[in-house]
């Protein structure tokens, strides 16, 4: 049965993060309130220590998203999970993101205090012209992954691969990756904030390299790499008014929509997390607009939007 409570939407404060490579179109093109022009992430679904999202209104009002999971796990379904299982983040890149790889479960649990580890996928929000991303790597072999990455054969290491606004992409444990400037994303991943650096341009913070994570990266690293086209998912931005799915992942299901004045769907997963990437109108006769981001809660039921909207919504995978 469902209670007035879960008919609630659950809209979150998000929570802003300053990078050396971050930028200020946070504020220029989403409206936000950052705290410098080199914000470089905006944790808009979190619960993680390093970042927990606060209930905007409502009941709810004020209370934190960890806080939330913990005292009123009906909200969510009962998901048996010590921790909110997904944080969803904006990402925008002023400048090229370091050479990173993240572990999977089993090595995060047993090398990061018990951390998830860090399944991830990103939806290009925007990128200039002729855009690239770093995904995957060229070494055939450990011996050669060792040789690259230890000699600093960078050129010959990382994979370059053209992307575009529009393009979604899965990123597994193990796969080296970097977003590159000028590029920003919605991320869905994990709860988990594990990022192992492989290299980072010689770039200086306070007069000092950041630290580099070179033996754990070798460790998690997966050679050879997965081909590129198992990798980038070119979403049909023709599909209209409907729950079109990207990707279902033993972590996450994430769909994109496209709301062309009425759409009509029944949430019937344990939670549904939504970002509204472009335009406004309403949920419920609740209004949103871009930038906003909700969980609707288990037994919501019937979810009806109207206007004109670009959005992302996500849950977790049901075994």
């Amino acid at each position: 049965m469902s209670n007035s409570k879960n008919q609630e939407i659950l809209f979150m404060n998000p929570v802003f993060k300053q990078n050396i490579w971050g930028g200020n179109r946070l504020a220029t093109e989403w409206g936000y309130e950052i705290p410098s022009d080199t914000t470089g992430e905006c944790w808009a679904v979190s619960a993680h220590q390093n970042g927990d999202c606060a209930i905007k209104d409502g009941t709810y009002a004020g209370k934190t998203l960890s806080q939330l999971w913990r005292e009123e796990p009906e909200l969510f379904g009962n998901v048996n999970s010590d921790r909110f299982p997904l944080l969803i983040k904006i990402i925008d890149a002023r400048e090229d993101l370091s050479i990173q790889v993240h572990p999977d479960d089993v090595y995060a649990a047993k090398n990061e205090n018990g951390s998830m580890g860090k399944t991830e996928c990103w939806y290009i929000l925007d990128a200039p012209e002729n855009a690239t991303l770093v995904i995957g790597h060229n070494a055939k072999d450990k011996n050669e992954l060792i040789d690259m990455i230890q000699n600093g054969r960078w050129t010959d290491f990382l994979r370059e691969v053209p992307i575009k606004k529009g393009d979604f992409i899965q990123i597994d444990p193990g796969t080296v990756h970097a977003i590159k400037g000028g590029i920003e994303i919605l991320e869905t991943q994990q709860n988990s904030d594990i990022t192992y650096r492989v290299y980072d341009y010689g770039r200086l913070t306070d007069g000092k390299p950041r630290e580099l994570h070179i033996d754990k990266s070798l460790d998690v690293i997966t050679v050879p790499a997965k081909s590129v086209e198992d990798s980038i998912i070119h979403v049909r931005e023709d599909v209209k008014n409907q729950l079109n799915s990207l990707i279902s992942c033993q972590y996450y299901h994430v769909w994109k929509l496209n709301v062309d004045d009425n759409m009509q769907f029944a949430q019937e997963h344990p939670f549904l997390i939504m970002s509204v990437l472009e335009g406004d109108g309403t949920i419920n006769g609740q209004k949103i607009q871009k930038g906003d981001h909700f969980i609707l809660p288990n037994g919501f039921g019937q979810v009806q939007i109207q206007g004109k909207l670009q959005m992302i919504a996500s849950t977790i995978a049901i075994e």
